[in-house]
């Protein structure tokens, strides 16, 4: 597990802007079955996570449309949430950074780190834009 004055500044660059915090199995479960559009994001330490995935997130919540709600697991700290998290996003095989977008509690859209890695924080918000368009 990551220390917490590692990950707490991370983490806010996600709860700063709106994103629920999830960090028990139950929230989780709880967050992902809400009606309406659900972004999840799983956030890491690494580098294409500071980099492009949390900036790419928070970019992409700039144009007119966006998710009913937002909400964050934390990959290395927040291992139950994030173990509850991964059984949501089936067939995806585990992955950190990634983000995923449900609609009425199916996941509809998904980003895994291939797709973030490497990619500028623009590309990533305007595929998240995208998903946006056609499901929020």
């Amino acid at each position: 597990m990551y220390p917490t004055d590692l990950v707490m500044p991370m983490k806010a660059e996600l709860t700063d802007k709106g994103f629920q915090d999830l960090t028990t199995p139950a929230q989780v479960e709880e967050a992902l079955k809400q009606p309406g559009t659900t972004l999840l994001v799983i956030n890491s330490v690494c580098g294409c996570a500071a980099g492009a995935a949390r900036p790419g997130v928070v970019y992409s919540l700039t144009g007119d449309k966006k998710p009913d709600h937002l909400t964050t697991v934390f990959a290395g700290f927040d291992t139950e949430a994030v173990v509850e998290a991964r059984k949501h996003l089936a067939p995806f095989p585990p992955s950190s950074p990634c983000v995923a977008l449900f609609k009425d509690g199916e996941l509809v859209h998904m980003l895994e780190r291939h797709h973030i890695e490497g990619n500028p924080a623009g590309a990533i918000a305007a595929n998240l834009q995208a998903a946006y368009d056609e499901y929020c």
